[in-house]
């Protein structure tokens, strides 16, 4: 299996949007979850929450055996204070957004820590 260290880094806030749809439109779940701090918490499966690095990529594993497919989006304004962002994209449906808070690394490149979907496909 890939080491997450090995994978392109996000250099900025947006980058990660665009590897998220690059590595789950390849069916790579260690490379999305590569885009996760090791302590990041998802807010999913509905009602619930994924914590950490390991739980998500085995939920990303799930998802993407069913093969979905992301289509680029144009993300809205980042905001950044510091070290720490808030990316987001707007639904389709254009009611409320997809959020995430995340953080810069000490290399300079950032990560996801908070992770608030809009929709992933079920996990069977």
């Amino acid at each position: 299996m890939p080491k997450y260290e090995d994978y392109e880094k996000a250099m900025r806030p947006e980058d990660i949007t665009r590897l998220f749809v690059e590595r789950s439109n390849a069916g790579d779940a260690v490379g999305v979850a590569a885009l996760y701090e090791e302590n990041a918490v998802m807010a999913y499966p509905p009602g619930e929450q994924t914590v950490g690095r390991e739980a998500i990529r085995a939920l990303w594993e799930k998802v993407l055996a069913h093969r979905p497919r992301f289509e680029p989006e144009q993300p809205l304004p980042t905001l950044v204070s510091g070290d720490i962002a808030l990316t987001s994209t707007p639904p389709k449906d254009g009611a409320g957004a997809r959020a995430q808070v995340v953080r810069r690394q000490p290399d300079g490149s950032w990560l996801r820590l908070l992770d608030q979907p809009e929709f992933v496909p079920p996990a069977r």
